[in-house]
C-alpha cells in the first residue's frame, strides 16, 4: 500500500500542478501553460482559452483548446509527456515578459543592492531589462551572465556601458572615441549610453558602434545638447534615445538655446528641473510644418523613443508621487533618504517646488505626449521604460505606471503591452527571441488573474482595489506568476521577501518613513 501510494505522489511531482518557490520552478523538459487567454504583445486582441507548450526554455506550441464559457474537450489538449509539469492557469491572462527600457541596477547612494531591485522588478513581469549604465561594465556583465545562467533570481540584463565610464583619460579625440568603444564591446557589452559629448567625439563613438552591429542610447543633456541634439544624434547612428532631453531642441525655430534664466546654473537641481518643464513650449508647435518634418525623418531613421514619463511625474504632481501606497511597505529607508530635498541627490529637486512648477509641468505634459502618441501612429517605435530609483520611483512599480501614463497620452492598452514587449525587443535586436508569444521563442511570459486591459492597475503589486457584489472592498491583482527562460516564480513571494527586507532595514535602523519636513 505504501508503495502504491508512493507512486501516485511521484505522479503529483513529475507530472501535476506546480508547487510555486521564491527561487523558481523549472525549466522543464517539457511545461503546459494551460487554459489562459493570450494578450500578446503583436497587438492583436485577447485570444482563449489556450494551451502553451515549452520544451526546454522554446514555445512548441500554442494551442487554442475551446471556446469562453464551453467545457474544454480534454482529449484536444496537448498532451504532457512523462517528466512534465502542467500549470493550470483557467481563467488567468498570459502576456510576453515585459521589457524594461531603462532600469539601473540600484545604486551605492540610494542602497539599493540587486537582490532588492531584482525581486521588484520580477515581482512586476519584468524579464528583460537594458541597464542605461550604472556601477560600470564589469559589475553589469558579471550579474548578466549570472541570469543567464538562472544562478540568482534577476531578469536578462543588457548592459550599456555609460560612454567614457573606465576610461583613464577623459575622451578628447575621435580616436580615443573610437578605441574606448571597441574596448567596451571586447568586454561583452551590448551598447553605450551617451550623455551627449562634442559633436566630433559623438560621430566617432557613434560610427564604431555601428561598426561593431552594437545598440545604443542617450539622454541628451543640457550641458552637450546646444551642439548636438536628437536629430543629430539619429542621423549618426543611434538607436535610441532616453527621456525627451534634446527633441525640444530639434524641434527649435526661433532659437538655438533653451531660455535660461541668467542666473541659472546646471549644478542646482531645482534650477535644472523647474526650466526644463518649460522646454516644450519653447520648440516648434504641435503638427506644425517643423514639427512634423523632425518626426518624419526620425521615423524614417527606425529610431526609438523610450521617453520614461513616470520618472518626472512628481514634477507635476509631488504629493501623489511620494504618497504612493507602496513606499511604506516597499521602499528601503537609504533610499527613502535619497529622495528627500537635497543639493546633493540627483533627482531630488525639492528646494521649494509649488504650484507654479507644477503647472509648467502638466503643460510640458500635453506637449511632449501629443508627439509621442502621433510618433506611435505614424509608425515610430515607442519603447517603455522606468528610470527608477530617483524621485520616488520605486522598481517595479514605476514600470507598471509608466503603463498608465501611456494610456493618457493616447495609446491603446493593446499599443502600451506592445510598447512593454515587442517593442522593447525590436529596439535592442532581440525580438526573435523575446517581445511576443510565439513558436520558436524564449518561454518569457507574465501571468495575471485580472484583465489588465480593462484595468492596467491590477499589474501593480498592490493590485487594484475593487467593490464585490457584497460591497466589500477587495484587492484584486498583482502579477501571480512570472516566468523567465521557463522558470516559473511566484510574483507575491517575491514581493513579500523585499517587505522582509525592508522591514529588516527599518527594524536594524529604528526607522519610520516620514514626509519631508516631519519628526517623530
Amino acid at each position: 500500500m505504501k508503495k502504491l501510494l508512493h507512486f501516485f505522489a511521484l505522479i503529483i511531482v513529475t507530472q501535476g500542478l506546480i508547487a510555486q518557490s521564491v527561487d523558481g520552478d523549472g525549466p522543464f523538459s517539457q511545461l503546459i501553460i494551460r487554459g489562459v487567454t493570450l494578450i500578446n504583445g503583436n497587438g492583436a486582441p485577447p485570444q482563449g482559452p489556450i494551451d502553451i507548450v515549452v520544451e526546454n526554455n522554446r514555445i512548441q506550441k500554442i494551442q487554442v483548446v475551446g471556446y469562453p464559457g464551453v467545457a474544454i474537450d480534454q482529449s484536444k489538449r496537448p498532451q504532457l509527456k512523462p517528466g512534465g509539469r502542467e500549470l493550470d492557469a483557467s481563467g488567468m491572462y498570459l502576456l510576453p515578459g515585459f521589457v524594461d527600457m531603462h532600469g539601473h541596477i540600484g545604486g551605492i547612494a540610494q542602497g539599493a543592492e540587486p537582490d532588492y531591485v531584482f525581486r521588484l522588478w520580477m515581482a512586476h513581469g519584468v524579464t528583460t531589462v537594458r541597464e542605461p549604465s550604472g556601477r560600470g561594465v564589469d559589475f553589469a556583465m558579471d550579474l548578466k551572465r549570472k541570469s543567464a545562467k538562472n544562478e540568482i533570481v534577476a531578469p536578462r540584463i543588457q548592459a550599456y556601458t555609460g560612454f567614457g565610464q573606465g576610461s583613464e583619460k577623459p575622451i578628447s579625440t575621435p580616436e580615443m572615441a573610437r578605441e574606448w568603444v571597441r574596448n567596451n564591446a571586447k568586454k561583452g557589452a551590448d551598447g553605450i549610453k551617451f550623455f551627449g559629448a562634442a559633436p566630433e567625439i559623438m560621430t566617432a563613438a557613434l560610427d564604431e558602434n555601428k561598426k561593431l552591429g552594437l545598440r545604443s542610447a542617450c539622454h541628451h543633456a543640457q550641458l552637450a545638447v546646444a551642439r548636438w541634439n536628437v536629430l543629430h544624434s539619429a542621423r549618426a547612428g543611434l538607436t535610441s534615445m532616453e527621456h525627451w532631453y534634446g527633441l525640444p531642441e530639434a524641434l527649435f525655430e526661433d532659437r538655438t538655446v533653451q531660455d535660461y534664466p541668467l542666473n541659472y546654473n546646471y549644478n542646482n537641481e531645482q534650477h535644472r528641473f523647474e526650466e526644463a518643464g518649460k522646454l516644450w513650449k519653447q520648440a516648434a508647435k504641435p503638427y506644425s510644418e517643423h514639427w512634423n518634418k523632425v518626426m518624419d525623418e526620425l521615423i524614417s531613421l527606425d529610431f526609438t523613443l523610450v521617453p520614461t514619463l513616470n520618472i518626472y511625474e512628481a514634477s507635476r504632481d509631488l504629493h501623489r508621487a511620494r504618497r504612493a501606497e507602496w513606499h511604506e511597505d516597499y521602499t528601503l529607508p537609504s533610499l527613502w533618504e535619497f529622495y528627500q530635498p537635497s543639493k546633493i541627490s540627483h533627482g531630488s529637486y525639492w528646494h521649494y517646488w509649488g504650484t507654479e512648477q507644477e503647472v509648467a509641468w502638466r503643460e510640458n505634459y500635453k506637449l511632449w505626449m501629443t508627439f509621442l502618441n502621433e510618433y506611435k501612429n505614424r509608425g515610430g517605435r515607442v519603447a517603455a521604460g522606468s528610470d527608477s530609483g530617483f524621485i520616488f520611483q520605486l522598481y517595479g512599480f514605476a514600470f507598471i505606471r509608466e503603463f498608465e501614463l501611456l494610456r493618457e497620452a493616447g495609446f491603446h492598452p493593446l499599443e502600451i503591452i506592445r510598447s512593454a514587449t515587442l517593442n522593447g525587443a525590436e529596439a535592442l535586436g532581440m525580438d526573435s527571441q523575446i517581445g511576443t508569444v510565439a513558436v520558436g521563442k524564449l518561454a518569457d511570459f507574465v501571468i495575471v488573474e485580472e484583465n489588465p486591459l480593462e484595468n492596467l492597475k491590477v499589474l501593480y503589486g498592490t493590485g487594484a482595489i475593487k467593490l464585490t457584489e457584497d460591497n466589500e472592498v477587495v484587492r484584486v491583482g498583482g502579477v501571480k506568476y512570472t516566468v523567465k527562460d521557463g522558470i516559473i516564480y511566484d510574483a507575491k513571494a517575491l514581493l513579500s521577501e523585499v517587505k522582509d527586507m525592508v522591514d529588516e532595514a527599518k527594524l536594524r535602523e529604528n526607522y519610520n518613513i516620514l514626509q519631508p519636513g516631519l519628526k517623530d
